[in-house]
């Protein structure tokens, strides 16, 4: 079987889902530092955007996008 793109092996192992239904805050926390782009980043968006929409994970998601932004530059 190829890998089609990285984003393929890492999309198992580190779904939003996994990164956001974490059992504690910690975890969540840990989730959304270690994405690793913005594609990533807009999937767990939308993700809780569509399941949870909590105001204080999606202000960390907005952090890290404008982390990963000031790396592109």
């Amino acid at each position: 079987m190829e890998k089609s793109a990285n984003s393929d092996q890492s999309d198992d192992e580190f779904s939003p889902k996994k990164r956001l239904e974490a059992p504690n805050h910690r975890l969540i926390k840990a989730g959304i530092t270690t994405i690793p782009d913005m594609e990533t980043l807009r999937e767990c968006v939308a993700y809780e955007n569509a399941h949870q929409n909590r105001t204080q994970i999606l202000r960390r998601l907005q952090w890290k996008a404008e982390e990963l932004r000031e790396d592109e530059e």
